[in-house]
C-alpha cells in the first residue's frame, strides 16, 4: 500500500486545510495508480517546527512567507 509523507511548517495550514491536503493528494494518487491502489494509499502530514529554504532558516510561518511568493 502506498504511503504519502508530506512535511509541512507548524502552524501554516489549519485542520480543515491540512484534511483537503490529505484528500486531494488521495484522489490525485488515485487518479493515475486506480482505485484499487487509492483505497490503500495513506496520506500522513508531519508538522515540523523548524527548516531552511534556500539556506535561510524557517522558523515560523511569517518567515516562510517572506521566503516563498503566495
Amino acid at each position: 500500500m502506498p504511503s504519502i509523507e508530506i512535511q509541512v511548517l507548524q502552524g501554516v495550514f489549519t485542520d480543515a486545510e491540512k484534511a483537503q491536503i490529505i484528500t486531494r493528494v488521495t484522489d490525485a494518487f488515485g487518479s493515475v495508480a486506480g482505485d484499487t491502489i487509492r483505497a490503500g494509499t495513506s496520506v500522513r502530514i508531519h508538522e515540523i517546527e523548524s527548516c531552511a529554504h534556500r539556506g535561510h532558516p524557517v522558523m515560523d510561518s511569517d518567515n516562510i512567507r517572506s521566503l516563498v511568493p503566495i
